[in-house]
């Protein structure tokens, strides 16, 4: 049994739309709100929180509500579509509100790019599992993650040149990266709904899983209909599970959400310079991510997620200690970009294992409540940090949470790789392609 890279590879088309959105939206909207409204870092904390306090509501339940539709082009397709053109007409009005500063139009653009962005998100999420049969979550997992840091890169590499390096940032011009930004989102999708039958591959996958034994619920003929509920050892794991999740997104979003203030306001950095950063740690996990997902096929999820925690927290822990740019500084994100893809390479994978029946979308939903709800409080504490005590806290704050989340996942007992047996002597010296 060997995953299809190809089919994986289009799949994570919408995941690569997604990340590619949320690396212009981090990088820009701090930006946006310091410079053109001159707001202070408490309060752009608060709004940076709405996109997760908007993900917290309505992430579960667009979840939900995929694994309970039916049409002809399948039960993920038509929110990613609907989630997607809605998405890229609402951006090309935060552009102009920034350009008129015009902050009822921004809050009102902003409220609608969210809004669509959630309605996609999951569905988007959990359509690699619903073709990928469970031992091969991980490796395709890593697939899509790799499809989404080439989004996010993207992103970045086009900074270099869409970037409105200008005196004043308030005068900025925000209208090239935004709108190119809409335009990938819109062709990515299209691409995705020409070369993925849904319906077709869902089908498959559950004959898969019926020939391998893999999982009943993967191949019942209605999975919906099979009720099974979680042990109690399964569901004290899947909460210290979540909390794992919450625990490192708490740290690392810190550092995603406000680099680009942090690396201008106390490293004396352009703007360009903190993207080129941020592109090192994202390169790092686009070559990272496929090894990472055959290694974890192999040793196991836990202890790739284990090593990533370690790597993470001593990495954000020594950064604190610049002061100015330093061009040791690619290094240290590099690491960074390789601890991330081993954490988030298996974390969504393990609360998935322990899904039941036809409830991709539901288990997808509370994995993003876990790390959503970390997102919404994080930038509030963090900017408060920022604001009051000073830039320094930054990154001390993301290794002291990441560190904590060693404590939690070291007791998390359910949701590891299950390997398939090899039908045959010879089928156990095939590594897939």
């Amino acid at each position: 049994m060997k995953l299809n890279y190809q089919r994986t590879i289009l799949v994570g088309l919408a995941f690569l739309t997604i990340s590619a959105f949320w690396q212009m939206y981090d990088f820009y909207i701090p930006l946006i709100l310091k410079y053109t409204f001159a707001m202070s870092d408490t309060v752009a904390g608060v709004i940076m929180s709405a996109d997760n306090i908007t993900a917290l509501i309505l992430l579960p339940l667009f979840g939900i509500l995929s694994d309970r539709t039916k049409t002809r082009i399948g039960r993920r397709m038509p929110f990613i579509l609907v989630g997607t053109i809605l998405a890229a007409l609402s951006i090309t009005a935060i552009p102009y509100a920034a350009q008129t500063q015009n902050l009822p139009v921004f809050l009102t653009a902003l409220a609608a790019v969210l809004i669509a962005m959630a309605v996609y998100r999951s569905p988007a999420v959990a359509l690699m599992p619903d073709i990928t049969p469970k031992p091969l979550r991980s490796a395709g997992n890593a697939v899509i993650n790799l499809m989404g840091a080439l989004g996010g890169a993207l992103i970045l590499l086009l900074n270099a040149f869409l970037a409105p390096n200008v005196s004043s940032p308030a005068q900025a011009n925000y209208w090239p990266i935004f709108l190119v930004t809409a335009g990938i989102m819109l062709t990515g999708t299209l691409i995705l709904l020409l070369t993925i039958n849904e319906p077709q591959l869902v089908k498959e996958m559950r004959q898969t899983s019926a020939a391998l034994g893999i999982d009943i619920e993967e191949a019942a003929e209605n999975p919906v209909q099979v009720k099974t509920t979680l042990s109690a050892a399964e569901k004290k794991s899947m909460a210290l599970l979540l909390a794992s999740i919450a625990l490192w997104f708490t740290g690392y979003n810190a550092v995603t959400t406000a680099f680009s203030k942090y690396a201008v306001a106390r490293l004396g950095m352009t703007e360009g310079q903190a993207s080129l950063i941020l592109m090192v740690a994202v390169i790092a996990a686009v070559i990272a991510f496929i090894p990472v997902g055959i290694i974890s096929t192999r040793i196991g999820r836990k202890k790739s997620i284990m090593f990533g925690i370690v790597l993470l927290t001593l990495d954000f822990g020594s950064a604190a200690f610049y002061t100015a740019y330093s061009p040791l500084m690619f290094g240290t994100f590099a690491l960074a970009g390789f601890a991330w893809a081993a954490i988030n390479v298996n974390s969504l994978p393990m609360v998935l294992e322990m899904s039941k029946g036809e409830s991709l979308g539901k288990y997808t939903g509370y994995y993003y409540t876990s790390s959503m709800a970390a997102q919404v409080i994080t930038p509030i504490l963090s900017g408060a940090l920022l604001e009051h005590v000073g830039y320094f806290t930054l990154l001390p704050y993301a290794a002291f949470f990441i560190g904590l989340s060693f404590l939690t996942m070291s007791m998390v007992r359910h949701g590891d790789t299950k390997p398939i047996a090899p039908a045959s002597p010879l089928q156990a010296f095939d590594a897939g392609d």
